[in-house]
């Protein structure tokens, strides 16, 4: 499967972008797609850090995730490792402070690359390629949205 990148801009600084995105603990309260995070590794968030997810399943129930932090450079890049079965992700988070209309804003893109580790992942991915990005990419919309909102649901708040 190709890479899937997908870009949004945030209204909001990137040190503020990346302090949500980073918080493990609060993942399950701003992803709609997650129902729980289990946080494996004690400490702050940094390369080695990792993290077990469940997201909901299109035709329900769920999926457990597993992610490592391959590099973390604040506010700018978080990169993500998660084996799967015969294939291992690599999902690209990159934050870079924009001007947009005028006004200062956070251009924030997610990528997800697939590497087919088996012969049975290489076959699954030649079969469904695209359908998996396209599927691949309505996720990344979904969270970079999720993501968005929640940054600026807390900014909404902090001027309060």
């Amino acid at each position: 499967m190709p890479t899937v990148s997908v870009t949004a801009f945030i209204e909001a600084p990137a040190v503020d972008v990346w302090r949500l995105l980073t918080d493990l603990r609060a993942r399950a309260d701003w992803l709609t797609a997650v129902g729980a995070v289990e946080v494996l590794t004690p400490g702050p968030l940094g390369p080695g850090t990792a993290w077990r997810e469940v997201r909901s399943r299109p035709g329900g129930g769920g999926l457990a995730e597993e992610f490592v932090v391959l590099e973390a450079v604040a506010p700018g890049r978080l990169v993500l490792g998660s084996p799967g079965a015969g294939v291992d992700y690599r999902v690209t988070w990159t934050l870079r402070q924009r001007r947009r209309r005028r006004r200062s804003c956070t251009a924030v893109t997610v990528a997800q690359q697939a590497e087919p580790t088996a012969g049975y992942g290489r076959v699954v991915a030649l079969i469904f390629g695209g359908l998996a990005a396209r599927a691949v990419e309505r996720a990344l919309r979904h969270d970079l949205a999720d993501l968005a909102a929640a940054v600026e649901r807390a900014a909404t708040t902090e001027a309060a």
